[in-house]
C-alpha cells in the first residue's frame, strides 16, 4: 500500500526525470496550437484553390462547409474510438500512421481526375473532390484536438485531471489562422507558396505529435492514481448529458451562421464581414476553456438579458442608417450568447476519462447547428428567420430553463400572452401604425417591453418567451411602407419592392440595389434603364463607343440583375446574359416583376451558372462587347477579375471588342487591379466615375465606376473623346491571379474616399 501511495504522490513528477513538467505542458499546448492553425488555414486556402474550377456558387460553398464539419466530426469520432477502445501504445502508433499517410499525400492540390464539374449531382461531386484532395490531412488534423488532450490527461502532470484548458490553446491557433490569412498570408504569398509552407508545417506537426505520444507513454501515471478533481462531472455519461452537450453546441454554431447571414443581408454588405463573427466564436472557446476564465460565467449570464433586450428594441425601430452601430450590437449579443452556451458546456464537462465523448457530442451539435442554418433554413424560410429563432434558443441555455413547476409555466405564458396582445393590438385590430401615428406611445411600449425582458432574468422561460413575442411583434408592427415579395436561395434573399410613392420597383439583394424600373410610365412605352445603367451614365458611353465601328453583332453581359442593359439592344443584335442566381433570372424574365427583358430582348438567352465555367462553352472571338456586372456582397467576385478570368474574356471577344467592368463599391477600389492586368496583357484602359442625376429616391439614376479595356487603343478612341473619361494609369500593383490576390490592399486604397484615376499611378 505504501508503494501505491508513493506512486500517487509523485505522479506529478514522473516526467521530470527527463524534462521539467512545464516542458510537457508546453509540448502539448504548442502541438495543439499548430494543429488548429493548420486546420483553419487549409480551409480558405483550398477554397481559393478550387474557386476557378467550381465557380463562386454559394451552393458549392455550403456543401464545402458541410464537408469540413463532417470531416471534423469524423475526426472527433476517430479520436474517441482510439481513446476508448484501443490500448494507449497501439493508439499512438495508429495515429502516427494516419499522420504519416497524410504527409505522403502532400503537397495539397486538386486531386487528379477531378476536372470540370458535372451538370448534375454537383453536391456529391464537390464532396468527393474535397475528400479526395484534402480528406486525409484534414481528418488527421481534426482528430488531434481531443486525442492530444486525452493523452495529456494520462500523463503525470498536475493539471492532467482537467485538461480542457488545452482546448483554449487549440482555438487560439484557429483564431490566429483566421485573422492572419486575409491580413498576412494572402497578401504576402501565392497559393503555391502557401501550400509549400502548409506542407512543411504539417510535417513539423507530425513530428511534434510523435514526441507528445512518446512523452505521454514515458510520463504516464499509474492506474491507481485516480482523479482528485471535484469540479468535473463524474460517473458514466448519461443520455441527458449527451443531449445537453449537443444542444449547447448546436445553438452557438447555428447562431454563428445566422448572425453572419443577417448582418451581410439586412445590415451591411462589406468585405471580410464574415470574419468578425467567426473570430468572436473562436474567442469564446479561448476564454471559456481556461482553468480560470478571464470573464466569469456569472457575468455573462447577468449581461445576456440586457444585451438581448437592447438588440430586440433596436430591431423594432427604423435605425437602418446606423448600420455600424447595429453591426456592433449584433456582434456583441452574439458574443454574449456564445459565451453563455460555451460557459455552460465547460460547467458540464465530464472527468477526463470521458473527454473524447464530450468533444464528440459537442462536435455533433456544432455540425447540426451549421447544417440547420447553412443548408436547411434557406430552403424553409423566405427571410433570415433562423436568426431570431437562434437568439431565442440561446436563452434556453440559461440554468434552470428546464426546471420549474407547471404553475409557474402557466403564469409565464399568461404574462407573455398579455404583453403580446397589448403591443400588437392597435395594429391588428385597428390598423394603427404607432411608429408613425403615435411615436411617443410606441417608444413607451418598447421601453416597457425592454424593462420586462430585463426583469425576467431570474425566470429563464419567461425571459425566452418575452424575447420571442418581442421579435414576433416586431414583424407585426413593421410599417407597411413597401409592398413586395421575398425569395430565398443559396445566394441570399432577393426582394422585389415598390417604393412608397408607387413610382419605382426595386430589386434588392440584402442592402445592395440590383436594379430599378419606373412603374408609372405610360402604357405601351418601353422601360428606361435606371440605376447604374441610365442613358447619361458610363455604360451608355461604352455601348456608344462599341457601336462607333458599326452594329454590335454579339454582346455578352455577365450579371443580369433586372435586365436593364437589355434595353440598349438594337434590332438585329444578339445579346446573351450570364447569371448565377436562378431566382434573379426568374424575376427578370417575369413581366409582372420587371419588363426590361420582355420589352427589349424577349428572345435573349440567359445562361445559368458561374461565368468562369459557362463562358468557356462560347465560341472564341464572338463578342464585340462583353460587360462584367456581377456582384457578390457589393463587389465583383475575385475569381471574375483575375488575370486568368480576363484572359478568358479576351479569348471570347473580337479583336476590336471592348471589355467593360462595373467596379462601383463603397469599400474597395478595384481600378488599380484592372490597371495592373492591363499593363501585363498590353491592353488599353480607360475609366469613368460619375453619372448621378438627382437624389436616388427621386430619380434612381446612380453614379457608377466603369473600367473599359481593349486590345487596340483605337477601340477606346470614342471614349477618349469624352471629357468624363480618363486613362487609367499603371498602379504598380502586383497582378491578381487565381494564385494571388490582395483584398486588403483594395480596401486601403478606398479609405478616405475614392481617388481620381489620374492619382492612382502616383502613390
Amino acid at each position: 500500500m505504501s508503494d501505491v501511495r508513493r506512486d500517487t504522490a509523485t505522479s506529478g513528477k514522473l516526467f521530470t526525470g527527463s524534462a521539467p513538467a512545464p516542458v510537457l505542458l508546453l509540448s502539448f499546448a504548442s502541438t495543439l496550437f499548430l494543429s488548429a492553425l493548420l486546420l483553419f488555414a487549409v480551409q480558405p486556402m483550398f477554397a481559393k484553390m478550387v474557386l476557378p474550377v467550381l465557380g463562386g456558387s454559394p451552393a458549392v460553398w455550403s456543401v464545402a462547409m458541410c464537408f469540413f464539419q463532417a470531416a471534423l466530426l469524423a475526426g472527433y469520432a476517430y479520436a474517441h474510438c482510439l481513446s476508448a477502445r484501443i490500448r494507449t501504445p497501439l493508439a499512438v502508433i495508429i495515429h502516427l500512421c494516419v499522420m504519416l499517410a497524410a504527409v505522403y499525400l502532400l503537397p495539397l492540390g486538386i486531386a487528379q481526375g477531378w476536372g470540370r464539374p458535372p451538370e448534375t449531382g454537383l453536391h456529391l461531386w464537390v464532396l468527393g473532390l474535397f475528400a479526395a484532395s484534402i480528406g486525409v490531412p484534414f481528418f488527421a488534423l481534426a482528430g488531434n484536438a481531443p486525442l492530444l488532450q486525452a493523452w495529456f490527461a494520462k500523463t503525470g502532470h498536475r493539471h492532467a485531471d482537467d485538461p480542457y484548458f488545452l482546448y483554449g490553446a487549440s482555438n487560439l491557433g484557429s483564431l490566429l489562422a483566421l485573422l492572419s490569412y486575409p491580413v498576412v498570408i494572402e497578401p504576402a504569398a501565392t497559393l503555391a507558396q502557401q501550400g509549400t509552407a502548409w506542407s512543411l508545417g504539417f510535417k513539423v506537426l507530425a513530428l511534434m505529435v510523435g514526441l507528445c505520444g512518446l512523452a505521454m507513454l514515458v510520463s504516464r501515471r499509474p492506474k491507481e492514481a485516480k482523479s482528485q478533481s471535484t469540479a468535473l462531472a463524474s460517473g458514466p455519461v448519461t443520455g441527458q448529458q449527451r443531449l445537453a452537450w449537443t444542444g449547447l453546441a448546436f445553438v452557438p454554431s447555428g447562431l454563428l451562421v445566422a448572425v453572419t447571414s443577417h448582418i451581410s443581408t439586412d445590415v451591411a454588405a462589406a468585405p471580410f464581414l464574415w470574419v468578425l463573427p467567426l473570430a468572436l466564436f473562436l474567442l469564446t472557446f479561448v476564454v471559456t476553456f481556461q482553468r480560470k476564465p478571464v470573464i466569469p460565467h456569472k457575468a455573462m449570464l447577468a449581461i445576456q438579458p440586457v444585451a438581448v433586450a437592447a438588440l430586440v428594441i433596436c430591431m423594432m425601430l427604423p435605425l437602418q442608417k446606423y448600420w455600424l452601430a447595429l453591426t456592433v450590437l449584433h456582434l456583441a449579443v452574439f458574443f454574449v450568447c456564445a459565451m453563455v452556451c460555451h460557459g455552460e458546456l465547460v460547467r458540464r464537462r465530464p472527468e477526463a476519462s470521458n473527454l473524447t465523448s464530450f468533444y464528440l457530442w459537442m462536435s455533433f451539435g456544432g455540425a447540426l447547428g451549421g447544417f440547420f442554418t447553412g443548408l436547411l433554413a434557406p430552403n424553409i424560410f423566405s427571410t433570415i428567420l433562423e436568426y431570431p429563432l437562434m437568439i431565442v434558443l440561446a436563452l434556453f441555455a440559461r440554468p434552470g430553463f428546464f426546471s420549474g413547476d407547471r404553475k409557474s409555466l402557466l403564469r409565464d405564458l399568461a404574462i407573455i400572452a398579455i404583453l403580446f396582445t397589448v403591443i400588437t393590438g392597435p395594429k391588428l385590430m385597428a390598423g394603427i401604425e404607432l411608429v408613425f401615428s403615435a411615436p411617443a406611445a410606441y417608444i413607451a411600449i418598447l421601453a416597457v417591453l425592454g424593462t420586462a425582458i430585463i426583469l425576467s432574468r431570474p425566470h429563464p422561460r419567461r425571459l425566452a418567451g418575452l424575447v420571442a413575442i418581442a421579435l414576433a411583434a416586431g414583424q407585426v408592427l413593421a410599417p407597411d411602407i413597401a409592398k413586395g415579395t421575398s425569395q430565398r436561395g443559396f445566394f441570399g434573399v432577393i426582394k422585389v419592392v415598390d417604393t412608397p410613392d408607387g413610382k419605382f420597383r426595386l430589386m434588392m439583394h440584402g442592402t445592395t440595389l440590383h436594379g430599378a424600373e419606373m412603374t408609372d410610365r405610360p402604357d405601351g412605352t418601353k422601360p428606361e434603364p435606371l440605376t447604374y445603367f441610365h442613358r447619361n451614365g458610363p455604360f451608355a458611353d461604352v455601348i456608344r463607343a462599341a457601336r462607333a465601328r458599326g452594329p454590335l453583332a454579339n454582346v455578352a453581359v455577365i450579371g443580369l440583375g433586372t435586365g436593364s442593359l437589355a434595353c440598349y439592344r438594337n434590332e438585329g443584335e444578339n445579346w446573351r446574359f450570364f447569371e448565377i442566381d436562378p431566382i434573379v433570372a426568374r424575376l427578370a424574365d417575369d413581366p409582372g416583376s420587371f419588363s426590361f427583358l420582355d420589352s427589349c430582348a424577349p428572345h435573349a438567352p440567359v445562361v445559368i451558372g458561374d461565368a468562369r465555367i459557362t463562358l468557356t462553352d462560347q465560341p472564341e472571338g464572338l463578342y464585340n462587347l462583353l460587360v462584367i456586372d456581377a456582384f457578390s456582397s457589393d463587389a465583383i467576385p475575385i475569381h471574375l477579375i483575375t488575370r486568368e478570368a480576363i484572359a478568358l474574356y479576351l479569348s471570347r471577344m473580337a479583336d476590336d471588342g471592348i471589355l467593360a467592368f462595373h467596379v462601383s463599391n463603397a469599400n474597395m477600389d478595384l481600378r488599380p487591379v484592372l490597371a495592373a492586368t492591363a499593363r501585363e496583357l498590353g491592353l488599353a484602359v480607360m475609366t469613368r466615375y460619375g453619372g448621378k442625376e438627382g437624389a436616388q429616391n427621386e430619380t434612381y439614376k446612380n453614379a457608377a465606376i466603369v473600367v473599359a479595356l481593349a486590345r487596340r487603343p483605337s477601340s477606346l478612341e470614342p471614349l477618349a473623346a469624352m471629357k468624363e473619361w480618363e486613362p487609367l494609369p499603371d498602379s504598380g500593383w502586383r497582378v491578381w491571379t487565381d494564385d494571388y490576390s490582395n483584398i486588403l490592399q483594395a480596401i486601403f486604397e478606398a479609405r478616405g474616399g475614392l481617388k481620381p484615376a489620374s492619382a492612382l499611378g502616383s502613390q
